[in-house]
């Protein structure tokens, strides 16, 4: 498998691209407020979709002088965009150009992942939300055609009432999947390996080309 460092143009946002041998597909993960590419959970759940023949980018969604802003952390138009633009920039690599592109978004990423999805319409072939915040995009809902999972704690009720509403209002194939006794972070035994399964599960089916 290779791996490199990218910067993605034109902010110069650090990211790390990992591509398995004849991948059948590539994720871009969208982090949630206050992390970043960094963080562990989304690289354990990488690492797994790279197992499957899955390559992945995670990237820094702001600067870090962006970053300092808490304004920009829950800007999600501006969290979108920087998605759409990483998502043109890696579909313009030779390596990556004919490649299924899906996204993984957490908390607030899940809300960017969406509204980037519903304006790049049939380019984006699946979304997987990891106790994500969808709600936050909700306007953008009924446009999204990609094929999205919802994978919410089942002790997370807030944030579960909210992935509910979010469920109604998307269009196209969805699924709400509860992970039981799990809170926001999914941090109890067992309860992240479940979101990585049924994230892997989801990619697998839908990161497929006609």
């Amino acid at each position: 498998m290779a791996q490199r460092d990218l910067v993605i143009p034109p902010f110069g946002l650090d990211a790390t691209l990992a591509l398995p041998e004849r991948a059948v597909g590539v994720v871009l993960f969208a982090h949630g407020s206050g992390s970043s590419r960094l963080s562990p959970r989304n690289r354990l759940v990488a690492e797994a979709l790279n197992a499957e023949g899955i390559g992945t980018l995670l990237f820094d969604l702001l600067t870090e002088a962006e970053s300092r802003d808490r304004r920009n952390v829950f800007d999600i138009p501006l969290l979108a965009q920087r998605l759409v633009l990483a998502t043109r920039h890696v579909t313009e690599m030779r390596d990556l150009r004919s490649l299924p592109v899906g996204f993984f978004g957490a908390s607030t990423g899940a809300a960017a992942a969406l509204e980037a999805a519903a304006e790049l319409g049939a380019a984006i072939y699946a979304i997987v939300s990891r106790g994500g915040r969808p709600d936050l995009a909700l306007p953008a809902l009924p446009r999204v055609t990609a094929p999205t999972l919802l994978i919410v704690g089942g002790e997370d009720r807030e944030v579960l009432a909210l992935n509910r509403r979010a469920l109604d209002a998307l269009a196209g194939e969805k699924r709400l999947e509860v992970v039981s006794g799990a809170t926001h972070l999914f941090e109890e035994p067992g309860a992240l390996e479940q979101v990585i399964a049924l994230a892997c599960g989801w990619f697998r089916a839908h990161l497929k080309t006609a």
